[in-house]
């Protein structure tokens, strides 16, 4: 007699369990890439250095992935037909992550240089554009409804990114403007995760509606901790420079939120952001302190925590299957406590 394991596994687990899963099947889709963007793509992901061998180094959390396999445990399918959706996902993560680091100016991502800084910037793009087109063929063995849960996933990514360096140029930013950017650019593709493991398997109804919208929420809420993190998070675990967010300009989440009050910290904090001549490493230290002085940082806590339970309610609706809910439940807790 088989015993079946009912027993929850640990975050570590489940990610080490997920990515068994899905990286075999996405290394194998790698390798159909013209040899030109294969080079950059694998350094990108860790897998060698930028001779196109050896040096391998720990890669990403890959949590996107391990959303699309769990959701589609939580609604009573095979997490083995979900491995396409997953490889599709973490390939769209990372075409939005080489943009983005040409776009952002960023010269390291994960302790070592990034893409663009080793093969240029133009074929750092290319190979970013080259992942993109994959992931919809890879994803093409799930049929047309995926296909266009995951397009308008990218076109709202697109426009919250768009958003994110329209943004920089303002002098100013509501509230709610930075968090519909905030809901494109990060929690379309935690929801598309979740959505596309539930039709991988053949869920319909409120396991769609109900994961869709957990995930949504969980992207909003790691959006706030990144942002978080992009400012007071130590750069020897986030493998990003210091205030980096802050030396860019950017609009972050708790940045809106503290320029938003009409207070002396706020009022100091705009000045900087208008000056043109690069932070120096006091005034970043600076501009850091009147972000929380003016309640940017607590208000982005806070957002994380009420996130995270609307979040949780969302899945709990869908009375999913136990084991897979209780994992989900833990990565949700695990990315909205991350240090990097």
């Amino acid at each position: 007699m088989t015993t079946v394991d009912t027993r929850a596994r640990t975050v570590p687990e489940v990610l080490a369990w997920s990515r068994g899963r899905w990286e075999p099947a996405m290394r194998a889709a790698v390798d159909r890439m013209p040899e030109s963007m294969r080079r950059i793509a694998g350094y990108h992901f860790g897998w060698w250095d930028g001779s196109g061998s050896g040096g391998a180094v720990p890669s990403g959390k890959a949590l996107r992935p391990a959303l699309v396999l769990l959701s589609a445990e939580a609604a009573g399918g095979d997490p083995a037909d979900a491995v396409a959706a997953a490889v599709a996902v973490e390939l769209v993560h990372n075409f939005s992550l080489l943009h983005d680091d040409v776009m952002d100016g960023d010269e390291t991502r994960r302790h070592r240089a990034t893409a663009w800084t080793v093969f240029g910037t133009s074929p750092a793009i290319l190979a970013g554009d080259a992942l993109l087109a994959l992931a919809f063929d890879v994803l093409a063995v799930d049929g047309p409804a995926s296909a266009r849960v995951l397009s308008t996933a990218v076109l709202e990514l697109l426009h919250g990114q768009s958003e994110d360096l329209a943004f920089e140029r303002r002098r100013s930013v509501d509230r709610a403007s930075c968090v519909r950017m905030a809901e494109g650019k990060t929690g379309a593709l935690l929801a598309a995760a979740c959505t596309l493991g539930v039709l991988a398997v053949g869920g319909r109804g409120e396991h769609v509606s109900g994961l869709g919208a957990f995930g949504q929420a969980l992207g909003l809420a790691f959006q706030h901790v990144d942002d978080l993190l992009g400012i007071w998070g130590d750069p020897e675990v986030t493998g990003k420079p210091v205030c980096s967010d802050l030396q860019n300009r950017k609009k972050s989440l708790p940045v809106v939120a503290a320029l938003a009050e009409d207070t002396a910290a706020s009022h100091e904090l705009a000045a900087l952001y208008r000056q043109e001549a690069p932070l120096s490493a006091t005034q970043l230290r600076r501009a850091a302190a009147l972000v929380e002085s003016a309640g940017g940082r607590s208000w982005s806590s806070s957002e994380v925590s009420r996130l995270l339970a609307a979040a949780l309610s969302a899945l709990s609706a869908t009375a999913p299957v136990a084991r897979p809910a209780a994992e989900l439940t833990s990565l949700a807790h695990h990315i909205t406590r991350r240090d990097h």
